[in-house]
Protein backbone atom coordinates (compact mmCIF):
# COMPACT_ATOMS: atom_id res chain seq x y z
CA UNK A 1 0.00 0.00 0.00
CA UNK A 2 1.29 3.73 -0.76
CA UNK A 3 0.63 6.41 1.82
CA UNK A 4 -1.84 9.11 0.13
CA UNK A 5 0.18 12.11 -1.14
CA UNK A 6 0.08 15.80 0.17
CA UNK A 7 -1.79 18.10 -1.79
CA UNK A 8 -0.09 21.18 -2.32
CA UNK A 9 -2.75 22.72 0.22
CA UNK A 10 -1.69 20.73 2.87
CA UNK A 11 2.39 21.84 2.74
CA UNK A 12 2.99 23.84 5.50
CA UNK A 13 5.40 26.78 5.24
CA UNK A 14 8.61 26.88 7.50
CA UNK A 15 8.70 30.81 6.98
CA UNK A 16 6.06 32.79 8.96
CA UNK A 17 5.79 35.50 6.49
CA UNK A 18 2.23 36.54 8.05
CA UNK A 19 3.92 38.59 10.05
CA UNK A 20 5.68 40.75 7.42
CA UNK A 21 1.99 41.28 5.22
CA UNK A 22 1.51 44.52 4.30
CA UNK A 23 4.92 45.99 5.43
CA UNK A 24 7.42 46.69 3.04
CA UNK A 25 10.33 43.86 2.80
CA UNK A 26 13.80 43.52 0.76
CA UNK A 27 14.16 40.52 -1.22
CA UNK A 28 16.75 39.00 -2.92
CA UNK A 29 16.67 36.06 -5.84
CA UNK A 30 18.94 33.65 -7.38
CA UNK A 31 20.39 35.12 -10.60
CA UNK A 32 21.37 38.13 -8.10
CA UNK A 33 18.37 40.37 -8.43
CA UNK A 34 17.04 42.63 -5.04
CA UNK A 35 14.24 44.05 -4.77
CA UNK A 36 11.95 45.67 -1.90
CA UNK A 37 8.08 46.24 -2.04
CA UNK A 38 5.41 46.02 0.29
CA UNK A 39 4.39 41.92 0.97
CA UNK A 40 0.41 42.15 0.20
CA UNK A 41 0.49 37.92 -0.43
CA UNK A 42 2.35 34.43 0.22
CA UNK A 43 1.55 30.92 0.01
CA UNK A 44 2.86 27.57 1.62
CA UNK A 45 5.43 27.47 -1.58
CA UNK A 46 6.88 30.46 -0.21
CA UNK A 47 5.38 32.57 -3.67
CA UNK A 48 4.99 35.91 -3.21
CA UNK A 49 2.81 39.11 -4.26
CA UNK A 50 4.74 42.56 -3.39
CA UNK A 51 3.25 45.77 -4.16
CA UNK A 52 4.93 49.13 -4.53
CA UNK A 53 8.20 47.58 -5.63
CA UNK A 54 11.36 48.63 -7.01
CA UNK A 55 14.01 46.90 -8.24
CA UNK A 56 17.83 48.10 -7.09
CA UNK A 57 20.31 47.87 -10.60
CA UNK A 58 23.68 46.99 -10.75
CA UNK A 59 26.42 48.70 -12.16
CA UNK A 60 27.64 47.43 -15.70
CA UNK A 61 30.56 47.70 -15.23
CA UNK A 62 31.01 45.22 -11.81
CA UNK A 63 27.70 42.90 -11.80
CA UNK A 64 28.48 42.00 -8.33
CA UNK A 65 27.75 45.75 -7.00
CA UNK A 66 24.59 47.00 -6.59
CA UNK A 67 23.95 50.65 -7.34
CA UNK A 68 21.44 53.12 -5.90
CA UNK A 69 19.74 53.10 -8.84
CA UNK A 70 16.21 51.65 -9.05
CA UNK A 71 13.37 51.21 -11.12
CA UNK A 72 9.64 50.77 -10.11
CA UNK A 73 8.34 47.51 -11.26
CA UNK A 74 4.58 47.97 -9.39
CA UNK A 75 3.24 44.68 -8.62
CA UNK A 76 5.28 42.01 -8.83
CA UNK A 77 4.63 37.95 -8.20
CA UNK A 78 7.97 36.40 -7.41
CA UNK A 79 8.05 32.07 -7.11
CA UNK A 80 9.14 30.84 -4.73
CA UNK A 81 11.93 28.50 -5.49
CA UNK A 82 14.00 31.84 -7.36
CA UNK A 83 13.59 33.70 -3.44
CA UNK A 84 17.12 33.29 -1.68
CA UNK A 85 16.66 36.05 1.29
CA UNK A 86 13.57 37.75 2.44
CA UNK A 87 13.96 40.25 5.66
CA UNK A 88 12.02 43.01 6.85
CA UNK A 89 13.24 46.76 5.52
CA UNK A 90 11.82 48.18 9.16
CA UNK A 91 14.78 47.59 11.85
CA UNK A 92 17.57 46.18 9.48
CA UNK A 93 20.25 48.05 8.35
CA UNK A 94 23.30 47.50 5.46
CA UNK A 95 26.91 47.05 6.58
CA UNK A 96 29.93 46.40 5.51
CA UNK A 97 31.74 42.70 5.25
CA UNK A 98 33.23 42.57 8.05
CA UNK A 99 35.21 39.44 6.33
CA UNK A 100 35.99 40.95 3.01
CA UNK A 101 39.41 40.99 1.89
CA UNK A 102 40.92 39.22 5.28
CA UNK A 103 43.60 36.34 4.19
CA UNK A 104 44.09 33.63 7.05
Amino acid sequence: MTAPSKSFRDVKSVIKLNAYLNKKVYVKFSGGREVQGVLKGHDAMSNLVLDDTEEFLRDPEDPDRVTDKTRQLGLLVARGTSVTVIHPVEGTEKIANPFAGRMS
